[in-house]
């Protein structure tokens, strides 16, 4: 017998592979591809457990925090930023975080949305 794929337990289960996937593409030059094979692993023990409801919502809403830390990361940018010490000084290129955080904040929304949403209705006309 399957949990019921639109529980909170559902949702956060979804939100932690979401997270783990969005870090995964991030980081694919490094440690990504591993990343993302747990990941898959991970979507695919979900869907046993609960099967498919509007709890994936939770893959967009948890693919929002990598993106703020990246964001986070960048916090000074956009552009050269200097860091000094007694012996030496670094400079780094960093981007604007502002559009990393808008995208955070639009999958936020949009995963809870999903998850909050009735179900779907049939309508009889």
């Amino acid at each position: 017998m399957k949990a019921d794929g639109d529980s909170v337990r559902a949702f956060l289960g979804w939100c932690v592979a979401g997270a783990a996937g969005c870090f995964g593409v991030l980081s694919l030059p490094s440690v990504g591809p591993f990343v993302l094979l747990g990941t898959l692993l991970l979507c695919a023990w979900l869907w046993s457990v609960f099967g498919v409801g509007r709890a994936l919502g939770g893959c967009l809403t948890g693919a929002a925090l990598p993106l703020l830390y990246v964001a986070w990361l960048n916090r000074d940018g956009p552009g050269d930023v200097c860091t000094s010490t007694p012996t030496s000084r670094t400079c780094a290129e960093e981007m604007s975080p502002w559009p990393l955080v808008v995208a955070a904040v639009v999958l936020v929304v949009v995963g809870i949305v999903v998850f909050g949403r009735p179900r779907g209705r049939v309508s009889r006309s």
